[in-house]
């Protein structure tokens, strides 16, 4: 039980400091898990990224879930999932009972102008960690280059097209490579 607990705890934690959402949170995450408690190998978390990036649903909760299955089992899982979610229940709760006087508080304005300057670094920094950490093949160098381009164009030029398709691409490539791959080693080894 004291696992769970902790799951809960830590997630509650995570949920209640991070503004931004869940890519604001992928720095806490990655600091949390793998370096302070080492519950999860560097090359791993990329790889819960990638997948909770992936797969639908926010990507705190898919992360969330996947920590605490990692870590407990199925309950780890449920009270992960449920320290993640806590938080901003909580608090759309209490904002919902307020929010007309909320929004119009002069300092409220203020202070999320703040928080999208705190949200733009943390995003910013989750993803130098993250590109630090990934093995540095030729692959990887070309579809970083690419994706990066071809975002820097599509914001410049207004272009609408949604991080979505980038990961459908990147994913699609990905496999397509893997597949010449698996054909060229069943070759060598027919011959």
């Amino acid at each position: 039980m004291k696992r769970y607990f902790e799951l809960l705890f830590i997630m509650f934690k995570i949920g209640i400091f991070t503004f931004g959402g869940g890519y604001a949170m992928i720095a806490l995450l990655q600091n949390e898990f793998v370096t302070k408690r080492e519950w999860i190998e560097k090359e791993e978390f990329l790889d819960l990224v990638a997948i909770s990036e992936s797969t639908p649903g926010p990507i705190a909760i898919n992360s969330a879930t996947y920590i605490g299955y990692k870590n407990a089992g199925f309950l780890g899982a449920l009270f992960a999932t449920v320290g993640m979610c806590l938080p901003s229940l909580i608090v759309i709760y209490i904002i919902s009972l307020f929010l007309d006087t909320f929004l119009s508080l002069t300092l409220v304005a203020y202070a999320f102008k703040g928080i999208q300057v705190c949200v733009i670094y943390l995003i910013f920094s989750a993803g130098l960690k993250m590109l630090k950490n990934i093995k540095k093949t030729i692959f990887n160098k070309v579809v970083i280059s690419l994706v990066t381009v071809a975002m820097v164009l599509t914001s410049l030029f207004s272009v609408k097209f949604s991080s979505v398709y980038y990961v459908l691409i990147c994913g699609g490539i990905g496999v397509f490579i893997y597949l010449i791959r698996l054909l060229k080693s069943n070759k060598e080894v027919k011959k």
